[in-house]
């Protein structure tokens, strides 16, 4: 066999410490959208009926079907693309928090948006993204249906996503101050000089 022959099989290349810059930005961009979602959800149910709530409406439902075809985006490309290495030494119940997390939180990253829509579609109003692109009814007109079971879906499930990613803040902020692993590395843009390397 000649010195420059390939070897067999072929070696697999090492694990970056990092995620790679679109994964990045498509994590700081949901997070953004998501965080900015919920606060924007919880300030229009308590204005009045008035052309301000129905433009604040809109906005929401923008923000949340943008949210759900950034969610899309970002699993096909988790699927095509092999996260950085954990930090070593963590143990089995960390692991296993780690991946039911992450579970829960691409689950509720479509969960919530869905359920939104099907309550819009189910009170009769219409979707349209960015007042320009109409979506079709996500289930029938049903307005009991939607405020007895729709709605506080949609809420219940919003609230659930806002405490898994509170505990997923406060964990990465564990490792990070705590427990000093770079776990927050992994997701965070590299320094220049590093970069440049």
């Amino acid at each position: 066999m000649s010195a420059d022959a390939p070897s067999f099989p072929p070696a697999v290349a090492p694990l970056s410490p990092r995620y790679d810059p679109f994964a990045m930005a498509l994590h700081w961009l949901l997070a953004t959208l998501i965080v900015g979602s919920l606060g924007v959800g919880l300030y229009m149910t308590g204005l009045p009926f008035s052309p301000l709530r129905l433009k604040v409406y809109s906005w929401h439902k923008w923000a949340g079907l943008t949210i759900l075809a950034l969610s899309a985006l970002r699993l096909l490309w988790r699927l095509g693309h092999r996260p950085p290495a954990l930090p070593p030494g963590m143990s089995r119940l960390q692991l296993a928090g780690y991946r039911v997390s992450h579970a829960l939180m691409y689950l509720l990253f479509f969960a919530v948006p869905l359920s939104g829509w099907a309550y819009s579609s189910a009170m009769g109003m219409p979707v349209a993204w960015f007042g320009v692109l109409a979506l079709p009814d996500f289930v029938a007109v049903n307005q009991p249906f939607a405020e007895a079971v729709l709605q506080p879906l949609h809420r219940n499930c919003a609230f659930t996503l806002a405490g898994v990613a509170l505990l997923h803040v406060a964990a990465v902020l564990k490792h990070h101050w705590i427990d000093r692993d770079g776990l927050l590395k992994r997701m965070w843009p590299a320094p220049r000089k590093e970069s440049a390397r």
